[in-house]
């Protein structure tokens, strides 16, 4: 064998190790986060992503660029997965959250050139992160959930640079008033179900037409002209099971030889359709919510007893509607009862831009609310969705937690300079892995600066000398174009948006270092679901001694 390569990885793999890999994965991660970079922060510039089908979306959200970027890098892939946890969990910081892991992995590269060993660099960045999380809870301050105007500015910082700034106010003050009707205390500790809030997007009016519905919005109309369209102190009637006759479950024939019995098997059918419809009438209900279908004849029946009825509702505006009205959803027309019935002061069938649809208003504990969302073409609304979206996301985060950190780079700053201090504690070479984390950390305060056509040198100088002084809240007003206590302006997030961009963008940037050696199989040569890596090599033998 002397020599002799021998080929365990079958033709059209690829292969690269070594410094190789982990410069082609490093270089990979840096591209996502530069593409997401000058998307960061009230002066960020939007992307407008063309899908294969044509489709356009225009946005400024990291999450949501990444996702529409189709990208195939395996190693690329992983900081759009840091930016996908960071939506999920706290809805905000998805691009800050890309954009530190990108330059975690750029600050890793210089260290791997010094001949720093990639495990070392590790070990440091996990120190840093550590560190890092326990100085930024020290930042935190602890607030009032019930402080209205507080809650207003978080919603507001969050949602100031997705392009809904005309209807800022607006949309601050939706948000919170949507967020705080769905509170719910468990144990004493206070939970946001962001399920429980409807979004309803309707193209037509101005940004400012939109609204926050103490109730439910159903995107549906009255199955027959002749029901009532408006129904005021409604009994509601929930019901899971159709109003129908039901098929045989097995096949059967019926034999008619006469008229007569075919007019006696109609007459059947529809005493057995009105058994079904009584029993509905004589619960009270005013008003009936079908899950399923409701047949033509009872559709008669139910409009000449002056019923209003609404069917094939979606399964979660049925529990939704059950929460905000207190009805029972029923399964069986023998087991209705009177206190099954749930409770609204006014239904209505309105029309909004040409479409009916039913709302549901004035309910006893409007613990499911709707908004309904208002903008001149689908991109517009779109991007006020993104944005009501991380504003619904970050209040229900801050009502949750009660802790906020300082905005505009601030606690980038501060971070930075306590870990360039933790680090002359450290002895060995994660020392040099702790300085580089630290300057990382400033890329925040850096591009934004940079967004805001602000000199980014002078400006982190700036923030610099005012932390250095003793003011831990001093962050970069990029209107003004200078650094400013961001407590006093208002200018706030919550503090798990920071923790969790710490403790994501670390894990990604961690996991990829560790890689030196990537093997990509394919199905066959020239099969279709083979992987290109972007430029690897395709050295398939492996040399044995």
């Amino acid at each position: 064998m002397s020599g002799q390569p021998i080929f365990i990885l079958k033709d059209g793999s690829k292969r690269t190790r070594g410094r190789d890999a982990q410069g082609n994965n490093i270089m990979a991660a840096k591209a996502v986060a530069e593409a997401v970079r000058t998307t960061l922060g009230p002066k960020g510039m939007d992307k407008m992503l063309v899908d294969s089908m044509g489709d356009v979306t225009i946005t400024n959200d990291g999450a949501t660029i990444l996702k529409e970027m189709d990208i195939e890098h395996p190693a690329a892939k992983m900081i759009v997965e840091v930016s996908k946890t960071q939506d999920e969990e706290v809805g905000d910081g998805t691009t800050s959250a890309a954009v530190v892991a990108g330059e975690l992995l750029k600050k890793a590269e210089d260290l791997i050139d010094m001949d720093i060993h990639p495990t070392v660099i590790a070990s440091g960045y996990r120190l840093a992160a550590a560190k890092a999380v326990e100085l930024v809870q020290g930042l935190a301050k602890d607030i009032d959930e019930n402080d209205v105007d507080l809650l207003n500015s978080i919603a507001a910082t969050a949602i100031t640079g997705k392009g809904a700034e005309s209807a800022k106010a607006l949309l601050a003050k939706i948000s919170v008033e949507a967020v705080t009707s769905v509170v719910d205390e468990t144990n004493g500790k206070k939970q946001v179900d962001r399920e429980q809030i409807n979004v309803v997007k309707k193209v037509g009016g101005r940004i400012e037409d939109s609204e926050l519905i103490k109730g439910m919005i159903i995107d549906k109309e009255r199955v027959h002209s002749n029901m009532p369209e408006m129904v005021k102190d409604a009994k509601i009637l929930l019901l899971n099971e159709a109003i129908e006759l039901k098929d045989t479950e097995i096949d059967a024939e019926i034999s008619i030889t006469s008229p007569d019995q075919l007019q006696l098997f109609l007459d059947q059918e529809e005493a057995m359709i009105k058994a079904t419809v009584d029993k509905v009438i004589n619960s009270g209900a005013s008003v009936v919510f079908v899950q399923k279908g409701v047949d033509d004849m009872a559709q008669h029946f139910l409009a000449k007893a002056g019923l209003m009825v609404v069917r094939r509702v979606k399964k979660s505006d049925m529990e939704k509607l059950s929460r905000a009205t207190g009805a029972a959803l029923i399964s069986n027309f023998d087991e209705i009862a009177a206190d099954d019935l749930g409770y609204a002061a006014l239904v209505e069938e309105k029309k909004v831009s040409g479409d009916a649809m039913i709302f549901v208003t004035g309910c006893e504990n409007p613990k499911s609310v709707s908004i309904l969302l208002r903008g001149g073409t689908d991109h517009v609304i779109d991007s006020i969705e993104s944005a009501l979206e991380d504003s619904l996301r970050v209040v229900g985060v801050v009502i949750e937690d009660k802790k906020l950190v300082a905005g505009g780079g601030s606690p980038e700053v501060e971070l930075s300079l306590r870990l360039n201090e933790y680090a002359a504690t450290l002895e060995g070479r994660e020392q040099l892995a702790v300085r580089a984390y630290a300057e990382a950390l400033e890329i925040i305060p850096k591009t934004l600066a940079e967004n805001a056509g602000l000199d980014p040198i002078d400006m982190l100088m700036d923030l610099r000398s005012s932390h250095e002084k003793g003011l831990k809240t001093a962050g970069l007003d990029v209107f003004k174009g200078e650094v400013v206590d961001m407590w006093k302006e208002f200018v706030v997030e919550p503090l798990r948006v920071k923790t969790q961009v710490i403790n994501a963008a670390t894990e990604s940037a961690v996991m990829i270092l560790r890689i030196d050696d990537v093997i990509a199989t394919t199905k066959s040569q020239g099969a279709p679901g083979g992987m290109d890596m972007g430029g690897m090599d395709p050295g398939m033998g492996m040399d044995m001694p």
